[in-house]
Protein backbone atom coordinates (compact mmCIF):
# COMPACT_ATOMS: atom_id res chain seq x y z
CA UNK A 1 0.00 0.00 0.00
CA UNK A 2 1.79 2.84 -1.32
CA UNK A 3 1.33 6.43 1.20
CA UNK A 4 -1.50 7.71 -2.04
CA UNK A 5 -3.50 4.92 -0.57
CA UNK A 6 -2.94 5.26 3.12
CA UNK A 7 -6.02 6.31 4.63
CA UNK A 8 -4.83 6.47 7.95
CA UNK A 9 -6.78 9.02 10.40
CA UNK A 10 -9.45 8.94 7.94
CA UNK A 11 -13.33 8.31 9.27
CA UNK A 12 -15.15 6.45 5.97
CA UNK A 13 -18.24 5.13 5.24
CA UNK A 14 -19.12 2.22 3.23
CA UNK A 15 -22.84 1.40 2.37
CA UNK A 16 -23.76 -2.27 1.46
CA UNK A 17 -20.58 -3.32 3.49
CA UNK A 18 -21.74 -6.92 4.79
CA UNK A 19 -21.40 -8.35 1.14
CA UNK A 20 -20.03 -8.01 -2.49
CA UNK A 21 -18.09 -4.57 -3.87
CA UNK A 22 -18.75 -2.91 -0.29
CA UNK A 23 -18.00 -5.63 2.01
CA UNK A 24 -14.66 -5.90 -0.22
CA UNK A 25 -14.43 -2.46 0.09
CA UNK A 26 -14.35 -2.36 3.61
CA UNK A 27 -11.57 -4.55 4.06
CA UNK A 28 -9.37 -2.85 1.50
CA UNK A 29 -10.29 0.53 4.15
CA UNK A 30 -9.17 -1.70 7.37
CA UNK A 31 -5.92 -2.48 5.65
CA UNK A 32 -5.32 1.12 4.37
CA UNK A 33 -5.42 2.12 8.15
CA UNK A 34 -9.41 3.62 7.77
CA UNK A 35 -11.98 4.23 10.69
CA UNK A 36 -14.25 1.90 8.40
CA UNK A 37 -17.93 2.52 9.59
CA UNK A 38 -19.95 0.29 7.27
CA UNK A 39 -23.69 0.53 7.05
CA UNK A 40 -26.01 -1.96 5.38
CA UNK A 41 -29.45 -3.28 5.39
CA UNK A 42 -28.11 -6.18 7.02
CA UNK A 43 -24.85 -7.31 8.63
CA UNK A 44 -22.53 -6.68 11.96
CA UNK A 45 -19.62 -4.99 12.84
CA UNK A 46 -17.35 -7.00 12.42
CA UNK A 47 -14.21 -5.94 10.95
CA UNK A 48 -15.91 -2.43 11.35
CA UNK A 49 -15.38 0.52 13.33
CA UNK A 50 -18.84 0.81 13.73
CA UNK A 51 -22.24 -1.02 11.64
CA UNK A 52 -25.66 0.76 11.26
CA UNK A 53 -28.22 -0.59 10.01
CA UNK A 54 -29.51 1.24 6.80
CA UNK A 55 -32.25 0.40 4.21
CA UNK A 56 -32.12 2.85 1.01
CA UNK A 57 -35.49 2.65 0.54
CA UNK A 58 -36.58 4.39 3.20
CA UNK A 59 -35.79 7.87 4.00
CA UNK A 60 -36.44 7.82 8.06
CA UNK A 61 -33.63 5.35 7.89
CA UNK A 62 -31.53 6.62 5.93
CA UNK A 63 -31.94 10.35 7.59
CA UNK A 64 -31.76 8.04 11.15
CA UNK A 65 -28.20 5.72 9.62
CA UNK A 66 -26.41 9.44 9.01
CA UNK A 67 -27.38 10.86 12.50
CA UNK A 68 -25.78 7.70 13.89
CA UNK A 69 -22.69 8.08 11.86
CA UNK A 70 -21.93 11.31 12.85
CA UNK A 71 -19.12 13.13 11.85
CA UNK A 72 -16.93 13.91 10.35
CA UNK A 73 -16.63 11.85 7.31
CA UNK A 74 -13.87 11.97 5.23
CA UNK A 75 -14.90 9.35 2.18
CA UNK A 76 -18.13 8.13 1.03
CA UNK A 77 -18.73 4.96 -0.35
CA UNK A 78 -21.70 4.46 -1.93
CA UNK A 79 -21.54 0.49 -2.61
CA UNK A 80 -25.27 -0.71 -1.72
CA UNK A 81 -27.72 -1.93 -4.73
CA UNK A 82 -30.93 -3.37 -5.14
CA UNK A 83 -30.56 -6.22 -7.97
CA UNK A 84 -33.59 -6.02 -11.19
CA UNK A 85 -35.18 -8.62 -9.50
CA UNK A 86 -37.09 -6.83 -6.78
CA UNK A 87 -40.34 -4.30 -6.93
CA UNK A 88 -39.89 -1.78 -9.53
CA UNK A 89 -40.18 1.45 -7.24
CA UNK A 90 -37.79 -0.18 -4.61
CA UNK A 91 -35.15 -0.59 -7.07
CA UNK A 92 -35.23 3.13 -7.94
CA UNK A 93 -35.08 4.23 -4.11
CA UNK A 94 -32.41 2.11 -3.46
CA UNK A 95 -30.02 2.51 -6.45
CA UNK A 96 -30.80 6.67 -7.16
CA UNK A 97 -32.96 8.29 -4.41
CA UNK A 98 -32.07 6.92 -1.12
CA UNK A 99 -28.14 6.97 -2.37
CA UNK A 100 -28.91 10.65 -3.21
CA UNK A 101 -30.65 11.09 -0.38
CA UNK A 102 -27.49 9.56 2.14
CA UNK A 103 -25.16 11.25 0.24
CA UNK A 104 -26.32 14.16 1.20
CA UNK A 105 -26.89 13.92 5.07
CA UNK A 106 -23.04 12.52 4.54
CA UNK A 107 -21.79 15.47 2.70
CA UNK A 108 -23.30 18.00 5.64
CA UNK A 109 -20.91 16.04 7.72
CA UNK A 110 -17.91 16.06 5.30
CA UNK A 111 -15.17 18.63 5.24
CA UNK A 112 -12.75 20.32 2.77
CA UNK A 113 -10.55 17.65 1.22
CA UNK A 114 -13.78 15.04 1.28
CA UNK A 115 -14.49 12.66 -1.60
CA UNK A 116 -17.30 10.70 -2.58
CA UNK A 117 -17.26 7.53 -5.26
CA UNK A 118 -20.71 6.19 -6.22
CA UNK A 119 -21.05 2.48 -7.41
CA UNK A 120 -23.11 2.21 -10.67
CA UNK A 121 -23.76 -0.10 -13.04
CA UNK A 122 -22.41 -0.73 -16.79
CA UNK A 123 -26.13 -0.99 -17.10
CA UNK A 124 -26.34 2.51 -16.65
CA UNK A 125 -24.02 3.39 -20.08
CA UNK A 126 -27.20 4.61 -21.83
CA UNK A 127 -27.00 8.22 -20.12
CA UNK A 128 -24.77 9.31 -22.98
CA UNK A 129 -27.39 9.40 -24.85
CA UNK A 130 -30.73 10.11 -22.30
CA UNK A 131 -29.24 13.02 -20.67
CA UNK A 132 -32.01 15.36 -21.27
CA UNK A 133 -34.88 12.65 -19.69
CA UNK A 134 -32.39 12.19 -16.88
CA UNK A 135 -32.21 15.66 -15.93
CA UNK A 136 -35.88 16.21 -15.95
CA UNK A 137 -36.16 13.33 -13.63
CA UNK A 138 -32.95 14.77 -11.18
CA UNK A 139 -35.20 18.43 -11.14
CA UNK A 140 -37.40 16.15 -8.86
CA UNK A 141 -35.34 17.49 -5.75
CA UNK A 142 -37.21 15.35 -3.17
CA UNK A 143 -37.52 11.40 -2.18
CA UNK A 144 -41.62 11.42 -3.13
CA UNK A 145 -40.96 13.43 -6.10
CA UNK A 146 -38.83 11.72 -8.00
CA UNK A 147 -41.29 8.59 -7.19
CA UNK A 148 -44.06 10.65 -8.30
CA UNK A 149 -42.18 11.91 -11.33
CA UNK A 150 -41.00 7.99 -12.46
CA UNK A 151 -44.36 6.94 -12.16
CA UNK A 152 -45.42 9.33 -14.04
CA UNK A 153 -42.79 8.58 -17.00
CA UNK A 154 -41.90 4.94 -16.18
CA UNK A 155 -42.70 4.12 -20.23
CA UNK A 156 -40.04 6.57 -21.67
CA UNK A 157 -37.85 5.81 -18.75
CA UNK A 158 -37.37 2.05 -18.60
CA UNK A 159 -36.33 -0.42 -16.51
CA UNK A 160 -36.02 0.99 -13.17
CA UNK A 161 -32.54 -0.73 -13.09
CA UNK A 162 -31.14 0.73 -15.85
CA UNK A 163 -32.85 4.25 -15.41
CA UNK A 164 -31.43 4.74 -12.03
CA UNK A 165 -28.15 3.89 -12.65
CA UNK A 166 -28.01 6.74 -15.43
CA UNK A 167 -29.49 8.87 -13.09
CA UNK A 168 -26.61 8.45 -10.62
CA UNK A 169 -24.39 9.10 -13.28
CA UNK A 170 -25.41 12.09 -14.28
CA UNK A 171 -26.48 13.32 -10.65
CA UNK A 172 -22.90 12.68 -9.80
CA UNK A 173 -21.23 14.53 -12.58
CA UNK A 174 -23.78 17.65 -11.56
CA UNK A 175 -23.36 17.86 -8.06
CA UNK A 176 -18.69 17.58 -9.23
CA UNK A 177 -19.28 21.12 -10.79
CA UNK A 178 -20.31 22.59 -7.49
CA UNK A 179 -19.23 20.40 -4.70
CA UNK A 180 -15.40 20.84 -5.79
CA UNK A 181 -16.37 24.41 -4.60
CA UNK A 182 -15.79 22.87 -1.01
CA UNK A 183 -13.43 20.94 -1.88
CA UNK A 184 -15.43 17.67 -2.08
CA UNK A 185 -14.41 15.79 -5.08
CA UNK A 186 -17.08 13.12 -6.19
CA UNK A 187 -16.99 10.28 -9.10
CA UNK A 188 -18.56 7.03 -10.27
CA UNK A 189 -17.51 3.39 -11.03
CA UNK A 190 -19.27 1.68 -13.35
CA UNK A 191 -18.76 -2.25 -12.90
CA UNK A 192 -19.42 -4.64 -15.69
CA UNK A 193 -20.19 -8.29 -14.19
CA UNK A 194 -18.78 -8.83 -10.62
CA UNK A 195 -19.27 -12.15 -8.88
CA UNK A 196 -20.96 -11.49 -5.99
CA UNK A 197 -23.96 -13.18 -4.06
CA UNK A 198 -26.10 -10.18 -6.00
CA UNK A 199 -24.57 -11.63 -9.23
CA UNK A 200 -25.55 -14.98 -7.91
CA UNK A 201 -29.18 -13.84 -7.47
CA UNK A 202 -29.35 -12.55 -10.93
CA UNK A 203 -28.21 -15.35 -12.40
CA UNK A 204 -30.70 -17.85 -10.66
CA UNK A 205 -32.88 -16.25 -12.29
CA UNK A 206 -31.97 -15.16 -16.32
CA UNK A 207 -29.62 -17.32 -18.22
CA UNK A 208 -26.05 -17.37 -17.52
CA UNK A 209 -25.42 -16.53 -21.25
CA UNK A 210 -26.43 -12.93 -20.60
CA UNK A 211 -24.26 -12.20 -18.08
CA UNK A 212 -21.28 -13.78 -19.59
CA UNK A 213 -22.05 -11.81 -22.77
CA UNK A 214 -20.47 -8.44 -21.08
CA UNK A 215 -17.52 -10.24 -20.05
CA UNK A 216 -16.15 -9.88 -23.83
CA UNK A 217 -12.91 -8.98 -24.34
CA UNK A 218 -11.59 -9.49 -20.83
CA UNK A 219 -13.46 -13.34 -20.86
CA UNK A 220 -14.51 -13.43 -17.11
CA UNK A 221 -15.86 -12.11 -14.61
CA UNK A 222 -14.58 -9.65 -11.91
CA UNK A 223 -14.18 -10.14 -8.78
CA UNK A 224 -15.18 -7.95 -5.76
CA UNK A 225 -11.65 -6.81 -4.96
CA UNK A 226 -10.86 -5.42 -8.63
CA UNK A 227 -13.50 -2.99 -8.28
CA UNK A 228 -12.83 -2.10 -4.73
CA UNK A 229 -9.49 -0.84 -5.83
CA UNK A 230 -10.32 1.62 -8.59
CA UNK A 231 -12.99 2.55 -5.76
CA UNK A 232 -9.70 3.67 -2.90
CA UNK A 233 -8.28 5.33 -5.63
CA UNK A 234 -10.84 7.57 -6.68
CA UNK A 235 -11.40 8.74 -2.62
CA UNK A 236 -6.95 9.24 -2.46
CA UNK A 237 -4.95 11.77 -2.56
CA UNK A 238 -3.91 9.95 -5.94
CA UNK A 239 -7.41 11.03 -7.63
CA UNK A 240 -7.15 14.75 -6.20
CA UNK A 241 -7.70 15.97 -9.80
CA UNK A 242 -10.31 13.46 -10.83
CA UNK A 243 -13.47 15.02 -10.04
CA UNK A 244 -17.07 14.20 -12.26
CA UNK A 245 -15.56 11.21 -14.01
CA UNK A 246 -17.44 7.87 -14.70
CA UNK A 247 -14.61 5.23 -14.99
CA UNK A 248 -15.75 1.86 -16.27
CA UNK A 249 -14.21 -1.20 -14.78
CA UNK A 250 -15.94 -3.84 -17.07
CA UNK A 251 -12.61 -5.41 -18.10
CA UNK A 252 -13.20 -3.39 -21.73
CA UNK A 253 -16.83 -4.28 -22.44
CA UNK A 254 -17.98 -0.85 -23.41
CA UNK A 255 -14.74 -0.52 -25.25
CA UNK A 256 -15.53 -2.76 -27.70
CA UNK A 257 -19.28 -1.90 -27.48
CA UNK A 258 -18.31 1.40 -28.61
CA UNK A 259 -15.77 0.49 -31.09
CA UNK A 260 -17.99 -2.32 -33.03
CA UNK A 261 -15.87 -4.77 -34.30
CA UNK A 262 -12.62 -3.92 -32.47
CA UNK A 263 -13.07 -7.30 -30.89
CA UNK A 264 -13.59 -10.54 -32.51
Amino acid sequence: MTAQFDYTGKRVVVTGSSSGIGAATARALATAGAEVHGASRTGDATGLASFTPLDLADPASIEAAASAIGDPVHALFNCAGATPMVAPLDILKVNFLGTRLLTEHILAQMPHGGAVVNVSSDGGYAWRKRQSIIVEFLAARTFDAGLAWYEAHKDESGHPYGFAKEALNVWTMQQSATLIGRGIRINVCSPGAVQTPMLEAIEAVFPSEMIDAVTVPIGRRSTPEEQAGPLLFLNSPAASYVNGIDLQVDGGFWAGRTLAGAFH
